[in-house]
């Protein structure tokens, strides 16, 4: 007489019940604003994972938790594609970057940070406050994409951010944002803090109109008196905005 053996798995007691068994986490959310996360991924070599079923399961599963998921296909060696995931809950984030490993993708680097409003900007009106805190991406119009952290100098007996005073850095900030005006409607600049939590202090991720826009942005900003002389930059992503399908089959991952 045969013999078998029915093995009870959470997939198999959700089918059957429609109870989930996955243990409920306490959210870890910031006081204000949203969690970050940037995550580069490279095609492997020989890919034979589950593939882009999972990729979109990972994205879905996000964004039904009331997280945003941006996609864009990069250029250059350093990564294949660029999942930016913004919301509420660490948890949520920490799951679609196990999501997409587990689809096979290869998480070549990666960035975490806050969503904020500087300390030099509390004049803002609210409105503009609350779009720097909780952004709706990626804006419309606006497919060419950049990433780079960056921080502020501070080398002993050199030029040291920190050693101004607040009425100095606040004047040097207020050029700063002058020219980054300027650009309006060509260039929408998400900056987020990233102090504690990751290698540098900012992350700025942009999205442009035009691949130019984007290298004229970050140009003409670097010669104002607060980039010239106190800041330092990380490596530079660039990338195309698109839609899941769209990116993956920009990368050729089936």
């Amino acid at each position: 007489m045969a013999r078998w053996r029915l093995r009870v798995t959470p997939a198999l007691v959700r089918r059957l019940t429609g109870v989930s068994t996955e243990r409920e986490r306490e959210p870890v959310t910031p006081t204000i604003g949203w969690n970050v996360v940037h995550l580069f991924c490279r095609v492997p070599t020989g890919h034979a994972g589950p593939g882009r079923g999972q990729v979109f399961h990972a994205i879905d599963r996000a964004r039904k938790s009331d997280h945003q998921v941006v996609l864009a296909a990069m250029l250059g060696h350093k990564a294949d594609m660029c999942f930016l995931g913004l919301g509420p809950d660490l948890n949520v984030l920490r799951t679609l970057q196990t999501d997409l490993r587990l689809a096979g993708l290869e998480i070549v680097d990666s960035y975490v940070s806050l969503t904020e409003v500087s300390e030099y900007a509390a004049g803002l009106p609210e409105e503009m406050k609350q779009a720097r805190l909780y952004p709706v991406l990626p804006p419309a119009g606006m497919p060419a994409f950049c990433f780079y952290p960056m921080s502020k100098r501070r080398s002993p007996g050199a030029e040291n951010w920190y050693s101004l005073s607040y009425e100095d850095r606040l004047k040097l900030m207020q050029a700063h944002g002058k020219v980054g005006r300027e650009f309006r409607g060509r260039v929408l600049q998400l900056i987020t803090g990233s102090t504690g939590l990751d290698d540098y202090e900012w992350g700025v991720t942009l999205f442009g109109v035009h691949s130019d826009d984007l290298k004229e942005c970050v140009y003409r900003m670097r010669f104002d008196e607060g980039s010239a002389l106190y800041a330092e930059f990380g490596p530079f992503y660039t990338g195309i905005v698109g839609e899941a399908e769209e990116v993956l089959d920009d990368v050729g991952f089936s």
